[in-house]
Formats: structure tokens, C-alpha cells, sequence
């Protein structure tokens, strides 16, 4: 929430704020959870950057929502959710010599020893990472990253790595402890998968990272052993028992004790100085490396230092950081600028270039993100450009080599009219993107059923870009609501299926009705409503009828919703097809309804909450549903009529208020209390 007490940022500030958190909440959605990432890794660090020096800069814009202030993204809708004992925590970067002196120099000023107490440095392995619980020495639980406080439970799979000792070895082992480690696709075995996957006519992994990812995710095991998966493990987090190393290279020593692997080319450095000496050895070593990597974490080695410096915002430890190189680079010729139609009308511009080998991969095209983009950086079709792929994700132009041009050159503009359908294109006065406003247009029909049928959206499995643009083709479906409606008969003389693929795809779909509305309003792609937003208006207005009923005014005073987010809806809800599709999606028998699990006799009934700051372990999201689930109900403004604020980091201005009227103020430990209903 914005602090009431701080200046109200220029609205220039205050735009440019909300474009970035919005490019990067869809960069960590595409990378933490659907495991296809579509920007590199250095665009998405700049993005970042930008948005930490906004923030700062004008302190009312940072919000508990804001990407600054939260790891990883959501756990996906389809595995078993588990909640992390201990929250599994973000790095910060430094990307030059003079970063990681001033991030020294920050940690010394809280405590002067860290500049005399070493630093152990590892390679950053670019894996998945993931969380095992053992118990007396037995591996219990294994799950993923997820959001830092709850992951998803991939323990079978898990079990299928053989770097994951399942029984501890020597003795001692602590009662109850969380192991974290990073899984990793060797490159060479990824190479020939993705060979083997081409062969077959199916898409390649775009990187080892996501190749891991999305093996850890299968529902069958056996599909996980097929792939080989390795893990080194760097961090153990002691839950009960006296197990205490003093320095993290004793718990590197510890962890290869019990059989774990660790990163092998870890060292001890004495000071900043030895630090800095070794960085180049270390990124020179990185590309003859048999797993990815993407940088080196430096981590202060005394365990009370660490404890000392402690964890900014519950999401970076101050007392660790990772080293990032600048990504390979490559040169070539745009020969051209197309133009994509995503499921909401946008107009993605892309780079069609002559062919370039790039980290190992011929890389032909690469994204431009907006007109803006293209514009500020005078990109123009038949340039030289700089064609950066940091970490092997999707590849992106960086700028033009403006001393190569002939004179030929031609500046790109959006096209008038949409690519696809014709329609004259709308680009709204406080956005970036330019629109195609038929809500019939092909391109987004196509786009909007791969989200609609997406693993964070409705889930059908089985349900891909390619089946999609099959059933299209084949005259089967216009909308989502022709896919309650396909028969096994109508799918056997397509290509590719058969009597058990077809089958399966109809159980896919019929099991998808039983979807909550929270996730049947982020499957209909309604602008600006993402995944948390669809979780707050489901829960506020109960029911798809009564949102729909809604004037955007009320929409606007659910508390995490703003105008742009109400007017969008209100629109949508407005559009005669929106309102057709929904009657469809009714009568197929889709659940308009969000679970509610409150009770009257609940231990916070009656009682009016509101949130502020940033809580250690919860997000936002979970404090507001266990608020309700206990009978509250969460507001958005303090009064005479709140009955009491809950409080985390930089509250600010709300927590002055309840302070002058005199009300209750708990921290998250209090509110946990309160829900377990202890007074």
C-alpha cells in the first residue's frame, strides 16, 4: 500500500512504475511457473533495476505487491501445494567490481567485522530450485521454489535424482531440517534431448533450466528418471536439533558428509579484495562448464554475521549476493519486423533476422516488446543490431550498430490496421501497446484458448498451441466454449489422435469445470487481471453473476484493485461476445462460484483487518485468505471500525493512523495466533 505520509510520485514516474511491474510479474509467471521464459535474463535484471531506482526514488510507489518485494511467482494449480518451514529467499545482483564494494560497504556499516570475516564463493547453478525435508536423517518431502513460502510437492520425482540422498549418511543428523539445492540438466544430455525432441516434430526446451523445471513437474516418475536430473545442494536450514555450523564452509563440509553434492569449484576468500581478484577466473570458467551457470554467489562465511545482517524486505539476505556477467553477444541483420496478435488484441512486435549462431543455438528471430521500445532505441529494419540470449532463454535485440548504416534503413511503425483481421488498431493514452479491438480477430482467438486451457489458468492437459490450432482448423471450436461441447468421435480423424488421446482429452476438459471462478476470471484474459487479482475480485463479490452485475465503481474499491483494473473489467463484462461466451461456459456447467470456507463462529468474526507492509513468510494473497477463512474480513483503509491493523515492513502511513485511533496492531506472529485462536 502506498504510504499516506509520502509525496505523491509525478504520474510520469507513476506510469512507467506500473508498465515495469507489469512486464516483469508476466516474466516471472513465464519463468518460475510455466517454464518458458520470454525475456533474457539481462533485460529482465534492467527491468528490475529500473524499478528498484523508481521506487526509491519516489517511495509511495513501492507496494507489498510490487515484484521488489516478493521471490519467485505462484505455485502452479495442478501439483499439491507445501509450505516451506523456512522461506526460501531471492539474491540480489551486482553486475561490476564497484556493485559488489558498495554492497560490502552497506553490510559494514550494520557490522564492520563482515570486511575480516571471509566469503565463500560457488558457482550460481541456472537450475530449478527445489526444498527437501528430512526427518531423522530420511528424506520426507521434496517440493519447488514456488513463491519462497510455498512451493509445489515434487517428492516422487525428487526420489528419481540421484544426487538426492533418500537416508542421510553418518550420524547426528538434525531432528528435523530443510535442504535447499538447485536441479540441473547436464548440457550435454539436454542437447540431445532436444535433438531427439525435433526429430520427433516437437518444439525444443529453450533451456536446460526449463528442461529440469518441467521434468521435476511430471506427473509420472518414470519420466523424471528417463531424464537424468542432477543437484548440487548449498544451504541447510535446521528446524529443530543442535546442529549449528559457525561458517557456511563448514555446512558445505557437512552437506558432502551426509552425500550430498556440492557446487565443486567453491572457495574461501579472505577478504573483498581476494574476492574481487578471483571474478574473472570465475567467468572465464563458466562456458567450459558441463551444467548451466550464470554468475558467482558470494556469501559472507560466518553464520552470527549472517544472522547480524539479516534479510531485507523477507526477500533478499543482505549477507549473500550474486556476481552476474554481462551475456554473450551477436551481430546481425533484421531483415524484418512482424507483428504477433496476443490474446488480448496486443500487437507484440518481433525481429525476423538473418540466421546467427548465439550460445550454441541459431537463433532467427527475437522479441522488440513495444513500439516504444523500438523507438528509444532507433531500431530500424535492415539495421546491424546486437542479438543478446543471457542464460539461453528467448533471445532479444538490444540496440542497432548506427556507424554500419548505408542509408537504406527503414523506421518500423505499428501497423494501422491488425495483421490479422484488419480491424483499425487502438492504442489506449496511458499505455504502451497498440490493441486489436475485435474480440473475434483469429490471432486472438488462437492466443486467448492457449491461455484459456494454460497450466495456471483451466489446466487441461493435453491441450497445447499445436491441438488448439488443430481443433481451429478443423472447425471445432470458435471460443472456450466450444471445447465443453467436442465428442471422442469428432477428434478420432484428426491427425495424431487416437482412441486413448482422444479420450484423455475430453476427461482433460470435463475436469476443468470443476475449476474455481478465482481461476475461470484469469483463463478469460481479461486485461490487467492477472492470477492474485482474479483470487481478490472472486473473493469479494462471491459469484460470476454479482461481479458481472458490479458497477466499476465498486470493482474499484475492492482493496488491491484500482480504476485501470475495474475499468478493464467493467468493459469486458459490458462486451455482448464476453457475455455470450459466459452464458455458454454457464450452461457447459463451469463453477461461477468461489469457495467459501469462513465460518460464523470463526476465531476473527466480525472483525474488519487491514494489511500493510510486508509481512515475513506471508504474501498478501494468504494473509487476506487466512483472515477470511477465520471469519475476518480484510479492508483497505483504517477507521474508527477497524478492529485492528497488521503490520509488517515499512507499513507507513496506515500504521500511524490505527497508532492515533488507538487500535489493535499485530505482526504476523500475533495474526497467526489469532487464527489458531489463541487470544
Amino acid at each position: 500500500m502506498k504510504s499516506s505520509n509520502a509525496p505523491s510520485p509525478p504520474r510520469e514516474a507513476a506510469e512507467r512504475a506500473a508498465v515495469v511491474r507489469q512486464l516483469i510479474d508476466r516474466a516471472n509467471l513465464a519463468y518460475y511457473v510455466e517454464d518458458a521464459p520470454e525475456i533474457a535474463d539481462a533485460e529482465y535484471d534492467r527491468l528490475f533495476r529500473e524499478l528498484q531506482a523508481l521506487e526509491a526514488a519516489h517511495p509511495a510507489l513501492r507496494t507489498p505487491d510490487s515484484p521488489t518485494q516478493r521471490i519467485g511467482a505462484a505455485p502452479a494449480a495442478s501439483l499439491t501445494k507445501h509450505p516451506h518451514l523456512r522461506p526460501m529467499l531471492s539474491l540480489a545482483n551486482a553486475f561490476d567490481p564497484a556493485e559488489l564494494t558498495a554492497w560490502e560497504e552497506r553490510n559494514a556499516r550494520i557490522n564492520p567485522a563482515v570486511r575480516t570475516a571471509g566469503y565463500t564463493l560457488e558457482v550460481k547453478i541456472d537450475g530449478a530450485g527445489v526444498n527437501l525435508t528430512y526427518r531423522h536423517g530420511t528424506f520426507e518431502v521434496g517440493a519447488t521454489r514456488g513463491n519462497g513460502t510455498i512451493g509445489e510437492d515434487i517428492t516422487a520425482n525428487l526420489r528419481t535424482v540421484g544426487d538426492v540422498p533418500l537416508v542421510l549418511s553418518g550420524d547426528h543428523h538434525p531432528a528435523l531440517m530443510e535442504v535447499r539445492g538447485e536441479v540441473y540438466y547436464p548440457i550435454t544430455a539436454f542437447r540431445r534431448l532436444n535433438q531427439k525432441r525435433e526429430a520427433a516434430g516437437e518444439p525444443p526446451f529453450a533451456n536446460p533450466r526449463n528442461a529440469a523445471a518441467g521434468a521435476l513437474r511430471q506427473l509420472d516418475p518414470a519420466i523424471t528418471r528417463a531424464r537424468r536430473l542432477r543437484m548440487f545442494a548449498f544451504q541447510v536450514e535446521i528446524i529443530e536439533g543442535a546442529y549449528t555450523p559457525k561458517r557456511h564452509t563448514e555446512t558445505l563440509a557437512q552437506l558432502i558428509a551426509w552425500g550430498f553434492q556440492v557446487e565443486p569449484h567453491h572457495r574461501w576468500c579472505k577478504s573483498l579484495d581476494e574476492v574481487q581478484a578471483n571474478i574473472g577466473g570465475y567467468e572465464a570458467l563458466l562456458p567450459t562448464l558441463p551444467f548451466g551457470a550464470d554468475g558467482v554467489v558470494i556469501k559472507v562465511d560466518r553464520r552470527e554475521l549472517q544472522d547480524d545482517l539479516g534479510v531485507i524486505g523477507g526477500r533478499e539476505p543482505r549477507w549473500a549476493v550474486a556476481r552476474k556477467f554481462a551475456p554473450e553477444v551477436a551481430v546481425t541483420r533484421l531483415l524484418d519486423i512482424k507483428v504477433n496478435v496476443g490474446r488480448t488484441g496486443a500487437l507484440n512486435p518481433y525481429a525476423v533476422l538473418e540466421p546467427v549462431e548465439l550460445a550454441g543455438v541459431t537463433i532467427s528471430s527475437a522479441t522488440l516488446h513495444n513500439e516504444d521500445v523500438i523507438a528509444q532505441k532507433d531500431i530500424r529494419i535492415g539495421d546491424w543490431v546486437e542479438v543478446v540470449r543471457a542464460g539461453e532463454v528467448i533471445p532479444q535485440v538490444m540496440g542497432p550498430l548506427r556507424d554500419r548504416r548505408l542509408g537504406s534503413e527503414r523506421p518500423f511503425t505499428i501497423p494501422a490496421e491488425c495483421p490479422v483481421c484488419h480491424t483499425p488498431v487502438e492504442r489506449p493514452p496511458d499505455e504502451v501497446m497498440s490493441y486489436c479491438p475485435n474480440a473475434n480477430c483469429p490471432g486472438r482467438v488462437f492466443e486467448g484458448l492457449v491461455h484459456f486451457a494454460g497450466r495456471d489458468a483451466m489446466d487441461i492437459r493435453g491441450l497445447g498451441s499445436e491441438r488448439i490450432r488443430q481443433l481451429l482448423d478443423a472447425g471445432l471450436i470458435k471460443d472456450a466454449s466450444d471445447l465443453y461441447h467436442l465428442r471422442v468421435e469428432q477428434l478420432l480423424p484428426l491427425e495424431r489422435f487416437g482412441e486413448q488421446s482422444a479420450d484423455q482429452l475430453i476427461k482433460a476438459i470435463s475436469a476443468s469445470t470443476s475449476r474455481p471462478l478465482s481461476t475461470l476470471l484469469f483463463a478469460l484474459g481479461i486485461r490487467h487481471v492477472g492470477k492474485n487479482v482474479a483470487v481478490l475480485l472472486a473473493r469479494h463479490f462471491g459469484s460470476l453473476p454479482v461481479l458481472m452485475a458490479a458497477h466499476e465503481t465498486a470493482i474499484n474499491e475492492v482493496p488491491g484493485v484500482g480504476p485501470t483494473i475495474a475499468g478493464a473489467c467493467a468493459n469486458y463484462f459490458r462486451s455482448p461476445a464476453a457475455q455470450r461466451l459466459i452464458q455458454r461456459l454457464e450452461r457447459a456447467g463451469l463453477q461461477f462460484g468461489e469457495p467459501r470456507t469462513a465460518t460464523a463462529d470463526g476465531p476473527l468474526s466480525g472483525m474488519a483487518i487491514v494489511l500493510t507492509g510486508t509481512l515475513p513468510t506471508l504474501s498478501r494473497t494468504q494473509a487476506m485468505q487466512l483472515i477470511e477463512e477465520a471469519g475476518g474480513r480484510v479492508t483497505g483503509t483504517v477507521t474508527k471500525k477497524t478492529t485492528a491493523l497488521v503490520a509488517g515492513d515499512e507499513a507507513g502511513g496506515k500504521l500511524e493512523k490505527a497508532k492515533e485511533l488507538g487500535l489493535q496492531i499485530w505482526d504476523e506472529a500475533q495474526l497467526l495466533r489469532r487464527v489458531g485462536g489463541d487470544s
